[in-house]
């Protein structure tokens, strides 16, 4: 029995993923739960410090309690751990240690990393790491400094560093979770550029893909890009400025969120607010005041998401490339479908369809069994599911109202977003043979 239990756990580099950030989960759940997690005259019970590392883990940021207020110092810090490991990847963390301890890295724990980074190959993925957590450190470093000298002017030095680091890590990694207290995220600076500016950056290196930044680092020695980093990079600038302009348009004259600012302060809200729903959970303005129409767009900008084998979450950009340029190809009677002159093989297109089916799918059901359990409106269900299951963070105001079951569902979309649908149905389903038969051709009615 315990040899079957121990070949069923080591079958999969997905099942081992999957059952590591379940640890973790757990072991986060656990640790917040301490009485010296929580300050003093409050309390924190087992579902919500599940949902809590759960949401950190995940890299996700919707919190059911009152981050900056409920939370100790200790706490914060188990939080912010969380957010690491879950940001870079528990395997990724661990490969740093065995690199400290000049342990060499086997072959399990390379294709774990493999599935972790969502790489195609073995080739130089130990090498991929160390950039990983060079670029990541180094980032998180930068983004903690430039909120240090910016909170300086507000704060004592000690919480201006302490809060400079906190939310440094947490943007990069696209956690979202803030300290600032009252589920405002980071209102009080809507109209501070140099805020609203160093987020945005950090949003962006953090959801582009670690694959991505490495070209962009070696780009002015190469002088050239690889295929995915350009559709990367060319679908997150379209995402970017398409959102940014259509948020700019419905909330334009809206009292409640842009309106009162100059055009200046709407501009920058406007692009913080379409990078934002890439993964990262960042706002400054209130979500539930937002038109239902940048709202709508916000579910889609959300179900999109961030970039492969980054801290963010979603159907990732390159799935929603394949796919428009698969419709493309359809449409204008091709057999190819091709991007940057590059002919795609048909089990990238299979592999983006199904991705998007799956994903589709989850988010509807999670819809409507929340829309039984909670009594909320159908648009901040919608939106809560897809922020839960693209890892974003963003809320119109009903986590903190979640009923049990509803925190249930949505820690699940939460772990299935993070892992990734198919590597989920990888983890729990049997290991996909070859077929060495076809079957004979049929022919159906289309369209």
């Amino acid at each position: 029995m315990y040899k079957k239990a121990r070949a069923w756990l080591n079958a999969s580099p997905p099942r081992t993923l999957a059952i590591g950030f379940a640890l973790i989960v757990l072991a986060g759940a656990v640790l917040l739960k301490l009485p010296v997690s929580v300050r003093p005259g409050y309390r924190l019970g087992w579902l919500d410090a599940l949902f809590t590392s759960a949401s950190a883990t995940c890299v996700t940021g919707l919190t059911v309690v009152d981050t900056g207020v409920l939370f100790s110092t200790f706490g914060h810090w188990v939080i912010l751990v969380l957010v690491q490991v879950g940001g870079l990847g528990f395997m990724t963390m661990g490969t740093l240690f065995a690199i400290f301890l000049r342990r060499k890295v086997s072959l399990k724990e390379r294709l774990v990393l493999q599935e972790s980074l969502n790489q195609g190959s073995l080739e130089g993925i130990v090498r991929l790491v160390r950039k990983v957590i060079t670029y990541a450190l180094t980032i998180e470093a930068v983004g903690s400094l430039l909120y240090t000298l910016r909170f300086l002017s507000d704060m004592p030095a000690g919480k201006a560093f302490y809060f400079g680091i906190f939310h440094g890590v947490s943007i990069f990694n696209n956690a979202g979770f803030d300290l600032f207290g009252n589920y405002r995220s980071m209102a009080a600076y809507v109209s501070d550029p140099f805020v609203n500016l160093v987020s945005i950056a950090l949003i962006f290196l953090g959801g582009v893909g670690f694959v991505v930044l490495a070209d962009l680092v070696e780009f002015p020695k190469r002088r050239k890009l690889s295929l995915h980093s350009k559709v990367a990079l060319s679908v997150t600038a379209a995402l970017f400025v398409a959102g940014a302009a259509l948020i700019l348009i419905f909330e334009y004259t809206n009292g409640k969120t842009l309106g009162p600012l100059s055009f200046g302060d709407k501009a920058v809200a406007a692009m913080l607010h379409s990078i934002s729903p890439r993964s990262a959970g960042v706002s400054t303005i209130d979500i539930a005041s937002l038109r239902q129409a940048t709202q709508f767009l916000m579910v889609w900008l959300m179900f999109i998401g961030a970039s492969p084998g980054s801290t963010g979450g979603g159907i990732k950009t390159t799935t929603f490339a394949v796919l428009i340029v698969a419709v493309l190809a359809v449409v204008r009677g091709r057999q190819d479908v091709v991007l940057f002159r590059y002919r795609l093989e048909r089990e990238r297109v299979y592999k983006a369809i199904t991705v998007t089916i799956f994903s589709f799918a989850l988010v509807m059901t999670a819809t409507m069994i929340l829309s039984i359990t909670e009594n909320h409106m159908f648009m901040p269900v919608l939106f809560e599911a897809t922020s839960a299951f693209a890892t974003v963070g963003l809320s119109t105001g009903m986590t903190p109202e979640l009923t049990d079951a509803g925190k249930l569902i949505v820690i699940a979309m939460m772990f299935i977003g993070r892992l990734g649908p198919l590597t989920l149905f990888y983890a729990v389903g049997s290991k996909p043979g070859r077929t060495l038969y076809r079957h004979a051709e049929g022919k159906i009615i289309i369209g």
